[in-house]
């Protein structure tokens, strides 16, 4: 009972609706993390540990994995007779390992992701299927950062010769990083800091990244979420001149202030942002690939289930990492099966939802505020 008042607790606020509406919002494609199976293998023997679920399984995207997906997706419609959308949060660049081995493993050096599907076999076929997803509506890429990592970190354990970050790197990974020198900055909190003037350089790399994420994607973004989720409001000013017009956020958020300090904010869906943005928060949790004996898709129905009830979208929060098969394959089929049927039994109970992408809602949140 308590559990379900949370539910509805958290609906109370936040930009209304009579409309069904409903986001899928899924962080970290495009990002390369755990390369294959030898490479976990390779990890394991170097004494690398599991710390989660991104550790075993979390890999770039395969052709396969986007297949299967847009399958999932297309088998469902809502009342306009549109399938259910993707709105992948995604990345621009990834390490170049390849090129950073060339140099002795002593500099930084970046490819754009459509360099990285190019180089790997098993996700080659990716470009041609993402644009077509595109072109579809079913998957709709907006922006997660430049890359998965935390630069200032990374540049520090590679001049320190860290034994995690060589080891990973001679087998194309980036997964298992435990070292943590800076006490406020994990390895992949891209835009987190220990000084609050290295937001500067965080500042410079998401203007980058944007310009990658259109080379890549084929247009600009105009939607931002960070990984991790804790970069400070000065970020979004940057974002703001090019051309970010929504930040995905957190209710209640940690924002650090630099040395250790944090200001906690609370923020809702569709609240105006500092730098004329529109904030956004998701307020449903779907992740079919934690806790095994865990019923994700009765949970998610009853975030659903809560959050029309509160005239609110209802905006659902997961990673890549459920529907990745190139470790396991019963990891996907998994998150694919659960996928489909929170979906199917969504149509059937409110057979007036509307599947719409992150940016859909953001335009409509912006649009009735505007009225």
């Amino acid at each position: 009972m308590l559990s379900k008042l949370k539910l509805y607790t958290k609906n109370l606020i936040g930009w209304s609706t009579k409309r069904k509406l409903l986001v899928i919002a899924v962080d970290d494609y495009g990002n390369v993390r755990l390369a294959s199976k030898s490479a976990r293998q390779f990890l394991d023997a170097k004494g690398l540990k599991l710390n989660n679920r991104f550790d075993a399984y979390d890999t770039l995207e395969t052709t396969e994995d986007l297949e299967m997906l847009f399958s999932v997706l297309r088998s469902v419609k809502d009342k306009n007779g549109k399938h259910a959308v993707f709105s992948p949060l995604s990345m621009a660049c990834n390490l170049n390992f390849e090129a950073v081995r060339a140099n002795g493993v002593k500099e930084v050096v970046l490819e754009t992701v459509l360099d990285t599907y190019n180089r790997i076999k098993v996700s080659e076929g990716n470009t041609e299927l993402i644009r077509q997803g595109i072109k579809e509506g079913i998957y709709a890429p907006e922006y997660h950062g430049r890359e998965h990592f935390n630069m200032h970190h990374f540049k520090h354990l590679l001049n320190e010769r860290n034994p995690e970050l060589l080891a990973n790197i001679e087998v194309d990974s980036l997964t298992s990083i435990s070292s943590k020198p800076f006490s406020e900055i994990n390895f992949t909190g891209a835009y987190k800091f220990q000084k609050f003037s290295e937001n500067e350089s965080l500042k410079e790399i998401l203007k980058d990244g944007l310009v990658k994420f259109e080379q890549v994607y084929g247009y600009k973004a105009r939607l931002f979420n960070a990984p991790g989720g804790n970069e400070h409001k000065t970020l979004h000013h940057a974002l703001s001149e090019s051309g970010i017009e929504f930040i995905e956020t957190k209710l209640l958020k940690k924002e650090h202030q630099g040395d250790g300090k944090y200001k906690t904010l609370f923020q809702f869906n569709g609240q105006a942002g500092p730098y004329n943005q529109t904030l956004m928060v998701r307020n449903c949790v779907f992740e079919p690939g934690e806790k095994a004996s865990f019923n994700w898709v009765d949970s998610a129905m009853d975030q659903v289930d809560a959050a029309f009830t509160l005239n609110k979208p209802a905006y659902i929060s997961s990673h890549r990492v459920n529907f990745c098969g190139l470790i396991d394959e019963e990891n996907r089929k998994k998150g694919l099966h659960d996928l489909k049927s929170l979906l199917t039994k969504v149509v059937k109970k409110y057979p007036d939802v509307e599947f719409v992408s992150v940016l859909e809602l953001g335009d409509i949140i912006k649009k009735s505020k505007a009225n």
